[in-house]
């Protein structure tokens, strides 16, 4: 099973909605997902509630209870789980890291978000985990996208190269319990999301590659 979480301490910058709609995406792609919710406005909870699928599954859970319940999906054949981090909570954000394979970092391209993604940066130091800062809420053209984008690089961060955009099939999506993906299959949302998911396999690939060469060169060295 392969665990991303979705971190970011501000607000408002889609956590949720990547979360639901990667699931979904993996779900088409023929994977389990499951979604562990770990922000007490319970966002991804209320998004489950008014869906008509029961599947991806969603928990919400105290960041206490994560340990033990991602043993339990991996038990169950889960092949993708997401954890989705509340703002303000660096504690579950250091907890919801610890597990992850990859994190993504969602942010607008604005001033003040791109300051709190620093202080997420920041706390993602402490884990040689890879990671990568997606844009969402994206104006069609604009210097912010720009400006971000250098100050992401300015940073040393990753930029992932997709952008999600300001798309009113997000927020539609999210009031009926589906994904952009579903609501307007061949939208601008979708097609979005599509490629997130794609950039996302293919870090997940380079982890297990990764993981494999160090494994063969700890045996080697052992003999």
């Amino acid at each position: 099973m392969k665990i991303v979480a979705i971190i970011s301490q501000k607000g408002g910058v889609g956590k949720t909605t990547l979360a639901t709609a990667i699931a979904v995406a993996a779900e088409a792609d023929g994977k389990q997902a499951a979604i562990f919710d770990l922000d007490p406005q319970a966002s991804a909870s209320f998004w489950h509630d008014t869906r008509e699928a029961p599947t991806p599954a969603v928990a919400a859970i105290p960041s206490s209870r994560l340990q033990h319940l991602l043993q339990a999906a991996e038990e169950s054949g889960c092949d993708l789980a997401l954890i989705d981090a509340p703002p303000f909570a660096k504690d579950i954000a250091f907890e919801a890291a610890h597990h992850a394979d990859f994190i993504l970092i969602p942010t607008r391209p604005a001033v003040l978000d791109v300051m709190a993604m620093t202080k997420t940066l920041d706390l993602m130091k402490h884990y040689s985990k890879p990671s990568a800062v997606v844009l969402t809420f994206c104006p069609h053209a604009g210097r912010e996208l720009s400006d971000t984008e250098h100050a992401i690089g300015e940073l040393g961060a990753t930029l992932c190269p997709v952008r999600i955009g300001n798309r009113i099939a997000f927020s539609r999506a999210q009031q009926t319990g589906l994904a952009a993906q579903e609501y307007e299959p061949d939208g601008k949302a979708a097609e979005e999301i599509n490629s997130l998911y794609r950039y996302m396999c293919i870090q997940l690939k380079e982890v297990k590659h990764e993981r494999t060469e160090k494994t063969t060169k700890r045996a080697a060295s052992r003999s």
